[in-house]
């Protein structure tokens, strides 16, 4: 397992709503005095004793004893363009089904084995997948009809309240100055790069839910759907 990219500090795997997960860990982008650390989340859902690993962040020995202590990864999702970093070791230590758009560029091997596609079932039980139709790099949700909804986002839809413990300051400067830092957000790198229009906002609001669970940031939980849409009518105007 050497040939994957190095584990990095995480945090414990804590369950934010019956059978779903998040654990937290480090970012870190850049070189020496310019490096800039931040977080990233990896959401892990449970049907039964099959687990679902969304938006994947490597863990140390401690937590994939606890992430098998869960029941048995059989899928690996990726959602978004711009990350994708830890899925190749997943998928080499499980031999799991890989979950992505069509088309997703993929560096490290990872060979898609059952599409996202707009509409379609997810991998897990009550799950379906938004796919965003105006951006210049594939990025989707996955939509999962527990709870009163819960959507499960990458770069899209982030919950930054601030900065926390896997943030340096120079990452805490640069978000800030650059909007990132902010709860109920559409992530301003990715708007920048990818470059959304009203429509998918539009479209999206549509969707039943009460949480989002994002690779950066905190769970936004019960109230999720008008904090967003405020955010959605702010920017987008829709």
């Amino acid at each position: 397992m050497n040939q994957f990219p190095s584990q990095l500090p995480t945090g414990d795997i804590l369950e934010v709503l019956p059978s779903i997960f998040v654990v937290a860990g480090q970012m870190l982008v850049g070189d020496g005095a310019e490096a800039m650390s931040f977080s990233r989340n990896m959401t892990i859902v449970r049907d039964r004793d099959v687990l679902t690993l969304i938006n994947t962040v490597r863990l140390g020995d401690e937590g994939l004893a606890t992430l098998d202590a869960l029941g048995t990864v059989r899928n690996v999702v990726r959602l978004g363009a711009m990350h994708g970093r830890d899925d190749a070791f997943y998928l080499d230590r499980y031999a799991a089904a890989f979950w992505a758009m069509p088309e997703m560029d993929l560096k490290r091997g990872e060979k898609i084995t059952d599409p996202l596609i707009e509409g379609e079932p997810g991998p897990c039980l009550q799950s379906s997948v938004f796919a965003y139709e105006t951006t210049s790099k594939p990025e989707a949700i996955l939509q999962i009809q527990r709870h009163g909804g819960v959507l499960v986002a990458c770069d899209s839809l982030q919950n930054f309240v601030g900065p926390d413990r896997f943030f340096n300051p120079i990452a805490t400067e640069k978000m800030r100055a650059h909007g990132f830092l902010r709860p109920a957000n559409v992530g301003p790198g990715w708007r920048r790069v990818t470059e959304p229009e009203p429509n998918d906002f539009s479209r999206l609001k549509q969707l039943e839910f009460k949480h989002v669970l994002s690779a950066h940031g905190e769970p936004c939980l019960d109230t999720a759907l008008d904090q967003f849409s405020d955010t959605f009518a702010e920017l987008f105007s829709v």
